[in-house]
């Protein structure tokens, strides 16, 4: 199989998933909802230094760079603005991404997302811009998500196969 067939196969198969999750009503509410939870179960047939790197460069393509110095199969992204900021504040949102292997050639990936939105006129009188480099945790943890989405994503990516079956069987759904 040469590149460019999978390119037009991926392309298909993404045209096909966008079709289905934009279906109107309740059944295609939950056949997303079946969709992104499959992919936040989903266990790929392969070894996570496999996986890992295709979830790092889907997060790349969509504008974020990582911090220095990540073992393993975990590495948290800077902070990259949402949209412009407004007088209502400015919204950044950063991720964590974590390969984990589930046994002999199998892992998942599991995608975090924190979202922080800083208030234009919030007080600040130390004289300084505010750091965002570590912002404070809600305690409610409101902020702080499973990215569903982006992991149904990469399951498109690396697991084209399982995919197609997954959006087979959402069809089914009424």
């Amino acid at each position: 199989m040469n590149l460019s067939m999978l390119s037009r196969g991926a392309a298909a198969l993404l045209v096909v998933a966008a079709l289905s999750l934009t279906t109107t009503g309740c059944a295609g509410r939950r056949r997303e909802a079946f969709l992104l939870e499959k992919a936040r179960n989903h266990v790929y047939r392969k070894p996570v230094a496999e996986v890992y790197p295709q979830a790092l460069a889907l997060l790349k393509e969509k504008g974020y760079s990582f911090k220095t110095g990540q073992g393993g199969f975990e590495a948290t992204t800077e902070w990259l603005m949402q949209g412009a900021p407004s007088s209502l504040g400015t919204t950044q949102v950063r991720y964590l991404v974590r390969g984990i292997e589930k046994g002999p050639g199998q892992c998942s990936v599991e995608f975090t997302r924190q979202l922080v939105t800083q208030s234009a006129g919030a007080a600040n009188t130390s004289g300084r811009a505010p750091d965002v480099s570590e912002p404070a945790v809600r305690a409610d943890g409101g902020n702080i998500t499973r990215d569903e989405a982006l992991e149904w994503e990469l399951v498109q990516r690396v697991d084209a196969e399982s995919a197609s079956a997954l959006l087979a069987e959402s069809e089914k759904i009424q």
